[in-house]
């Protein structure tokens, strides 16, 4: 990916950040000018250049590129005068990324892409028993394994409340991403103009409205969790299963390791008991040996509101994931 601006700065500082949070399988080259732009074209493939709407099109004659996006700085439109499709500079790189890679997308004839490696280990958080600190405890799963390797955090909650924890608007989420699984159409250049970033992890914005939860299928949301970890660069895909219902056996079957938050009281000693019967009925007894039940401490002195993650990556309950997945040997 090429990118080129009037403001010099601009180019450098995005190319910097970008290529830092590997948000892209791209490597980011800045130019401060259009013959040096012009001339690297001549030696090498530019399958992305980002350049300024400032620029005349008449001035980038020569350039060869497989896609071009302009920059807006002021009113965006979705092409822009050359013809080219238009995001607007003046946000977040992670903004950016999104957007240039929803209207690299859109473009027909796009080859899918794939990123060689080894397949994530697939970490899922699951327990019948409720108020067990679950996604809090797959929150900061995913936030420490993405201090050791690409990380990205899915979950299948009906309502997880993650907007107002880590803060920010959503424009997209996993009923965006079910549906390009769905057409066909889902690759890693799409999930980047869908993945969100908190700290260190990637994660996909849960469903807006629970009825995109109830159409999901077990096999739409075991192939999408399969792709994650196969074809996306991730070296850990953290599941918070939820509640998903007929969907709760293929969505564990993906799982290498499943942490189940237990609770010491009859209600939910009863409801494992009926938990493990289930399995035993539907022949997954085998699927007990990758299932660590595990007893949360109690964490307190956490502010409400904003910065409540933060805090919560110093409670009792951070320190406890971190000594778990310093004696758990995932790697």
């Amino acid at each position: 990916m090429a990118v080129y601006d009037v403001d010099r700065e601009y180019a450098q500082r995005f190319a910097d950040v970008v290529n830092q949070k590997e948000k892209v399988p791209f490597t980011v080259v800045p130019f401060t000018s259009l013959e040096l732009l012009r001339e690297f074209s001549e030696k090498h493939r530019i399958e992305i250049l980002l350049i300024s709407d400032a620029v005349p099109k008449e001035e980038t004659e020569g350039i060869e590129a497989g896609s071009v996006v302009t920059l807006a700085e002021g009113e965006v439109v979705s092409v822009s005068e050359g013809g080219y499709p238009s995001v607007y500079k003046y946000q977040s790189a992670d903004s950016v990324i999104r957007e240039v890679m929803a209207r690299y997308c859109d473009q027909p004839e796009k080859d899918m892409f794939v990123v060689l490696g080894q397949r994530a280990r697939v970490i899922g958080i699951y327990s019948p028993v409720g108020r067990c600190f679950k996604t809090s405890m797959a929150l900061l799963l995913g936030q420490q394994l993405a201090r050791e390797g690409k990380t990205i955090y899915v979950g299948f909650e009906e309502f997880s409340g993650l907007q107002r924890l880590v803060g920010g608007e959503h424009k997209n989420d996993l009923s965006d991403v079910l549906y390009y699984l769905r057409q066909g159409a889902f690759n890693v250049m799409r999930l980047r103009s869908l993945v969100y970033t908190w700290k260190d992890m990637d994660y996909i914005a849960p469903v807006r409205y629970p009825e995109d939860m109830e159409q999901m299928t077990g096999e739409e949301a075991a192939r999408l969790i399969g792709r994650l970890a196969e074809d996306c660069g991730y070296e850990y895909v953290v599941v918070d299963v939820g509640r998903p219902g007929r969907n709760l056996i293929p969505i564990l079957e993906c799982c290498d390791v499943i942490y189940m938050p237990v609770k010491d009281d009859e209600v939910s000693a009863a409801k494992l008991e009926d938990f493990t019967r289930y399995m035993e009925s539907a022949g997954r007894q085998e699927m007990s040996e990758r299932i660590k039940r595990l007893k949360l401490p109690f964490y307190s002195n956490l502010k409400r509101g904003g910065g409540y993650l933060e805090q919560l990556l110093w409670s009792e309950l951070g320190d406890y994931v971190r000594k778990l997945l310093k004696g758990a040997k995932l790697q």
